[in-house]
């Protein structure tokens, strides 16, 4: 998950904005929960502007196993990868639910950067991409699942949740099966640590369904448990 660093959380209101100028004019695209957006190895040269709905981008990590990578929602861009030359897709995008997309050949998106003087923005929002790619690399080979379980609960309330004065909510619909993908785990270890940290009252669920998050509680939490 990108972390909101003030550079980054500017850089994507500004892209946003230019992007929703941009496609004002152009057809949005539908696709049905479950559905492939692109899958490794195409030779899509698309960036991807999600009106509404959610994606998650899945990588393969061995024969009969993915990792998921990345969780993105209304607002969001994906795909942008295509921009950096490469061949082929290396990670398959999914809809998590019904999603409305808008298609940005990468020609267009550079020139949305250009025009905007966004190339600095981009810059820095890959280079955080990076390392919070690292940070769960590092997390899947040093710390264990409910470490992991709990960093990543963190990691999706500080980016894409809403703060309460006492706790943030996530809106996201994110399955535990989802959820062992990101951590690395199975299911039944899943919802074993959920319930773990619902009974220590780390988490909660409300009438909506939306899973809320006591950071500081949390935080403390995991801190105590190393």
């Amino acid at each position: 998950m990108i972390q909101q660093t003030p550079e980054v959380d500017l850089f994507k209101r500004q892209l946003r904005d230019s992007l929703q100028r941009d496609t004002v004019n152009s057809l949005p695209v539908n696709f049905a929960q479950h559905a492939v957006v692109y899958a490794r190895g195409d030779h899509d040269e698309m960036v991807y502007f999600i009106e509404s709905g959610q994606v998650k981008l899945l990588m393969l990590a061995s024969e009969n196993k993915e990792c998921l990578l990345a969780i993105h929602a209304a607002g969001d861009i994906f795909g942008e990868l295509c921009v950096s030359g490469l061949d082929a897709r290396a990670e398959t995008a999914v809809a998590m639910q019904d999603t409305v997309l808008k298609q940005i050949p990468s020609g267009q998106f550079f020139a949305c950067l250009n025009r905007e003087a966004l190339f600095e923005g981009f810059v820095q929002y890959l280079a955080v991409r990076v390392a919070d790619q690292q940070q769960i690399i590092v997390n899947l080979v040093t710390v264990d699942s409910e470490q992991r379980l709990g960093k990543t609960l963190l990691r999706l309330a500080r980016t894409k949740g809403k703060k309460d004065p006492h706790s943030i909510r996530i809106e996201l619909k994110i399955s535990h099966e989802e959820l062992s993908e990101m951590v690395g785990t199975t299911g039944s270890r899943i919802d074993i640590i959920m319930q773990r940290f619902h009974n220590l009252a780390l988490i909660e669920t409300n009438a909506d369904d939306f899973l809320i998050i006591k950071e500081a509680k949390l935080a403390d939490y995991l801190a105590a448990i190393v």
